[in-house]
């Protein structure tokens, strides 16, 4: 089990990495809000007595500053610890200030989190309380939501999906209008859409889409503490990315990955809100100090709470 003791600890590297990329809120500049959430997270994590190594990092795709796959962080003193980060998922959203920006990471103990690279993966994810194995990404979208609707007792028009705005999804798209499945779609951030199956306090069944591999380790690490079902398989476009993944010992390229297979053992989810979103307020600013509104979850604590706390912003 990973120390307790260290829960508040990376809440405090979420809170901070958020605050950092809170000062760019609305100024059209995803790159710096990109780069104060990644200087003010690895600040933080280098802070604490962990070994730690980042296995899922940020930033080949879209040319950002990046926290690395391979880097080590911590003090070198403590636990042998994996490390998933996305220090600001939304960076468009944060530039324009728009909701849903956040800053997340996950922490398992060392082995225990697919190294994914930074390329595409295919995802369909449902909440908690069904029968196992009732989606499967080689299923068509009409197989599945007829599968998921008579888990429900329902029909797929009562259902609502949670999809990426992207032109690669008009077929996902038309196979669900013509299902009369209510869809809810999102502008980018992927990690809060598919969670957002699990949140009782949204009304969505299903996600389904291509999004980013590191972003769907991160969402796995939190459905491995809350429940549900997901199913990824990764999206290799040309052999560089064919390269990067056999670089991580990746070697069978269409696999399909379920939560078990990406996260083992005891995980640490925290995430930050650093817009107003669906899931989590943003950061709110004051004179010497700021407001952060997490979501935390520790697996074998059997902790899940949202938690406010008011920060100094120099320390």
């Amino acid at each position: 089990m990973i120390d307790p003791k260290l829960l508040n600890k990376f809440i405090k590297v979420c809170e901070r990495a958020a605050f950092g990329a809170s000062k760019f809120k609305g100024k059209n500049d995803k790159i710096a809000a990109d780069k104060a959430a990644v200087d003010e997270m690895r600040s933080e994590l280098n802070k604490i007595d962990i070994n730690g190594k980042v296995v899922i990092g940020e930033g080949e795709m879209d040319e950002a500053p990046m926290l690395y796959i391979g880097e080590k962080v911590g003090t070198g003193k403590g636990e042998n610890l994996d490390i998933a980060v996305d220090p600001l998922e939304g960076t468009n959203f944060a530039a324009k200030n728009l909701p849903n920006a956040i800053s997340v990471m996950a922490v398992a103990k060392k082995g225990c989190l697919l190294s994914a690279p930074d390329t595409y993966m295919e995802k369909i994810a449902i909440g908690a309380g069904y029968p196992n194995n009732i989606i499967d990404l080689d299923n068509t979208v009409e197989k599945n939501i007829e599968l998921l609707a008579e888990a429900k007792g329902s029909k797929p028009e009562n259902l609502t999906a949670c999809v990426l705005k992207r032109s690669r999804h008009d077929k996902i798209i038309s196979s669900l209008t013509a299902l009369k499945v209510k869809i809810k779609f999102i502008n980018d951030g992927d990690v809060t859409g598919v969670i957002s199956v699990v949140d009782k306090n949204l009304p969505i069944d299903i996600y389904l889409g291509i999004g980013g591999g590191p972003e769907g380790v991160l969402a796995a690490a939190a459905l491995h503490c809350l429940g549900g079902q997901m199913q990824t398989r990764l999206v290799l476009k040309n052999n560089d990315e064919v390269n990067r993944a056999k670089i991580l010992g990746i070697t069978d390229f269409k696999k399909k990955y379920t939560i078990s297979e990406m996260v083992k053992g005891d995980v640490i989810f925290c995430a930050t809100g650093v817009t107003d979103g669906d899931i989590l307020n943003g950061i709110i600013d004051k004179d010497n100090s700021f407001e952060a509104n997490s979501f935390v979850l520790h697996k074998n604590q059997k902790i899940s709470k949202k938690i406010k706390n008011i920060l100094k912003k120099w320390h």
